[in-house]
């Protein structure tokens, strides 16, 4: 990526800390509970107020024994390593467009900065369905496709493999964030089963000005759940709800980041609340992470749950459909949309 030049320099407001605070308040929840024969109904109610207390209180924390394979996730990130040690050129054999919107990228920007790192995504479904444009009245529909590099070997069966172990894991946190709202611990599944889900590899290689850059600007993350694997580097930092301060998430051995997104803001009605993160980058050592996004059918109607709302407790947010606002999303680096188009605050009431 070569020496950092305008396009990467955040405004002064929004540059990195270099001496930031650990956050040592960040929930981590041991999931072993749900792996026993006999589960203690304790056991698992404590684990629903301590999944229900975190959403409310950071939108993130960290899951262990979580029952996704250790194994297959050291796999994965060998294949993710070889990929991007590729030269350019052969990245460039899988690079996405604005038609093509998954496989290899590294231009993309967050908030009009351009951000310190490479990425290369695939769809859990091959094809995702999606709307073939982001205009409401239009009902066409377009399938957007994985694009398989042909090295590292085992790259597509790895991942295809990965996406189905994490996808469980992601549905198992469903259950148990349903639970602590009060609603059936199936409440959710209707709405993936058309999912529109992707997985993420990010490399952020060394940069000369880490004071200046940042691997990703600040953000929300606008599906349902996001569930990250990073490497021992370290450098995702979350703006802490309590006093606005940004904190760094240190790397916990085998452990999953798990943060919730714009979606379950709205289900919840705001019950939980999806908290800005960015990522940090260094001088020295290159950094890896693989974030798994958890996303609905492309026709789904997101808005506030019935269950959660009452006139005590009104809606906060107009219905959007979530097929339209991915796909202005997916497409927003490549032409020029109104940013509104792409918040969730859009549609509060």
């Amino acid at each position: 990526m070569g020496e950092v030049d305008p396009a990467f320099i955040q405004a002064p407001e929004h540059r990195p800390n270099l001496h930031t605070i650990e956050a040592k308040g960040i929930p981590l929840i041991d999931l072993s509970s749900l792996s026993k024969t006999n589960n203690d109904p304790s056991s698992i109610e404590g684990l629903v107020r301590e999944i229900g207390s975190a959403s409310k209180e950071w939108g993130f924390f960290q899951v262990i024994n979580h029952g996704a394979s250790i194994d297959l996730r050291q796999k994965i990130e060998t294949v993710a390593r070889e990929f991007f040690a590729q030269n350019l050129e052969e990245k460039n054999k899988v690079r996405r467009d604005g038609v093509q919107v998954l496989g290899y990228y590294d231009t993309e920007h967050t908030k009009n900065v351009r951000d310190w790192k490479e990425v290369f995504d695939f769809g859990v479904e091959d094809p995702i369905l999606v709307p073939a444009s982001c205009d409401l009245n239009d009902k066409e529909l377009t399938h957007w496709f994985n694009q398989w590099p042909q090295y590292p070997p085992q790259f597509k069966e790895l991942c295809e493999e990965y996406a189905q172990d994490v996808l469980k894991l992601a549905l198992k946190l469903m259950e148990l964030i349903a639970l602590s709202l009060k609603l059936p611990a199936k409440r959710f599944d209707e709405f993936f089963k058309d999912q529109t889900s992707f997985i993420r590899f990010n490399h952020y290689p060394p940069c000369p000005s880490p004071h200046l850059a940042l691997g990703v600007g600040r953000h929300k993350d606008a599906g349902v759940l996001t569930i990250l694997a990073q490497d021992d580097v370290g450098g995702l930092e979350v703006k802490r709800k309590s006093d606005g301060q940004w904190v760094r998430v240190n790397p916990t051995p085998h452990a999953y980041i798990i943060n919730v997104g714009d979606i379950i803001q709205v289900w919840s009605n705001e019950a939980y609340e999806s908290v800005e993160h960015r990522v940090m980058v260094n001088s020295e050592r290159e950094r890896f992470s693989i974030p798994f996004f958890l996303n609905p059918a492309h026709y789904t109607m997101v808005e506030p749950l019935e269950e959660l709302t009452n006139e005590q407790n009104p809606a906060k947010y107009r219905p959007y459909n979530w097929g339209n606002f991915f796909t202005t999303r997916k497409r927003s680096n490549f032409v020029k949309l109104d940013v509104e188009n792409v918040q969730i605050y859009h549609f509060r009431v």
